[in-house]
Order: structure tokens, then C-alpha cells, then sequence
């Protein structure tokens, strides 16, 4: 499945995101650790740096991990009601980088309503094409980090954050030792 250069890179900002809050660690818990965050995503525009601000993204996180995790239909309420809420205007914009690519608020509206809806807008291109199976949970037994599928065959089952394919690979293989020499 493919999708345009920006709906990549919004729906990876989106897994990103999720993968801020793992188990009982998270890497969000300051506005130091939003910026930093932000910066590592190349995201422009306007910011308050305060704690207001740093408290609406974590509620983001906490709407998207619900698109990531419940049926199509609550992932088609949650997306329309964020739209909804940040007042989503889309419009043709043209940028250097990605040529023309939809924008659905300026680089002056608050953070939180740019990101929600950048993400917003990526999850319904994905829902829209028939690919809401394309967003998991990682199948590894000691993760929940959320990942992104876009392989051809819809085989990624590990996310890309902590070697969980490597450690799955030794897992199986020491098991497979272990019932030969028996």
C-alpha cells in the first residue's frame, strides 16, 4: 500500500507518538522531552513550550492509541471527532520538499490542533484505503509498542523501536535447540 510522501511521514510522527508512552515509562513528561520530540519529527511551526501545551499532547496520544487499538468504526468516530474538535479547514499547500500536500491548519494554530489533525488526516487516508489492519500493536510478548505496516505482502508483525524481530528470531531458534536436543 502506498500513500503520498506526507501521509508517510505524518502516520510515522503518529507511531512515534504512541511509542512516547511505553509500558510504565514515559518519554513525554516534560516540555523539554515534547520539544525534543518535535524537533526529531522536523514539526513547524508555532509552540507555547508550557506545561498546557505538553498536557494536550498527551491527551492526543492517549485519543490516536485509540484508533490503533479498536474496530474501524471507533477509529472512524475517534478521527472525525478530532477533525471535528481542532476545526480541521484543509487546503492545497505547496512546499519545496513534498510539492503540493493538503494542510488543514496554519503554522500559527496551537500545536496541539496542527498535530491532532496531521494525524487525523493521515489515519483517514489509511482507513479510507482499506487499511486500518495496516495499524498493530507489536506481536513481540515482551512489547506494545504500536507500528506502522506498509509492506507489500502485509507481513510486519515487530515494530521497528526496540529489536523485538531480532529477540522473536533468538526466541524461536533457542527453542528449536532445545526440543532437538531432547
Amino acid at each position: 500500500m502506498t500513500f503520498a510522501p506526507d501521509i508517510v511521514a505524518s502516520l510515522k510522527t503518529v507511531v512515534n507518538l504512541l511509542n512516547t508512552e511505553v509500558q510504565i515509562i514515559d518519554m513525554l513528561s516534560t516540555v523539554a522531552d515534547l520539544d525534543e520530540f518535535l524537533d526529531a519529527e522536523n514539526f513547524e511551526g508555532s509552540r507555547a513550550h508550557n506545561q498546557a501545551e505538553l498536557r494536550s499532547i498527551r491527551q492526543l496520544r492517549s485519543q490516536l492509541k485509540g484508533v490503533w487499538t479498536g474496530s474501524e468504526e471507533e477509529a472512524v468516530f475517534k478521527v472525525n471527532q478530532i477533525l471535528r474538535n481542532a476545526n480541521a479547514q484543509p487546503q492545497l499547500i505547496k512546499s519545496e520538499k513534498l510539492g503540493y500536500h493538503l494542510h488543514a491548519t496554519t503554522t500559527s494554530t496551537p500545536l496541539y490542533d496542527r498535530l491532532a489533525v496531521d494525524a487525523a488526516m493521515s489515519l483517514a487516508e489509511v482507513i479510507r484505503a482499506g487499511g486500518i489492519e495496516r495499524l498493530r500493536i507489536c506481536a513481540s510478548a515482551d512489547c506494545r509498542n504500536a507500528l506502522l505496516d506498509l509492506s507489500r505482502n502485509r507481513s510486519k508483525i515487530y515494530c521497528d523501536t526496540g529489536n523485538c524481530a531480532n529477540r522473536e528470531h533468538v526466541r524461536a531458534y533457542r527453542a528449536r535447540k532445545a526440543g532437538k536436543s531432547s
